[in-house]
């Protein structure tokens, strides 16, 4: 019974660091660019976008879609460096021990 009461324990500090990760993740704010820095996607560390810089020279009416892929890439690079930072903290929170495949938490 003992071990169990142990394992109670654990999985509550558990709960705890896994909720305060959570607010950190929504706190953070994570950049992505494309176009060599004219467009910039600013996004929580959950993906919420935040902001949407862009350069007003590649502004053309004549092209817009170069415009909608350079928003998707910095959107891109700001995801894939948000969920790099979840990673992170995932191991600070589980203290390094590797999450069952296919279980990407929190996101």
């Amino acid at each position: 019974m003992k071990n169990l009461g142990n394992l109670m324990k654990q999985a509550q500090e558990m709960q705890s660091k896994m909720a305060e990760m959570q607010q950190k993740l929504q706190e953070m704010e994570v950049s992505g660019s494309s176009g060599g820095g004219m467009v910039e996607v600013v996004i929580s560390g959950k993906g919420d976008m935040r902001r949407l810089s862009i350069d007003k020279a590649i502004v053309d009416p004549e092209d817009k879609e170069m415009m909608e892929d350079l928003i998707v890439a910095a959107f891109n690079d700001a995801k894939a460096k948000a969920e790099e930072a979840m990673k992170e903290e995932m191991q600070k929170v589980t203290g390094g021990m590797k999450l069952p495949p296919g279980m990407n938490l929190p996101m």
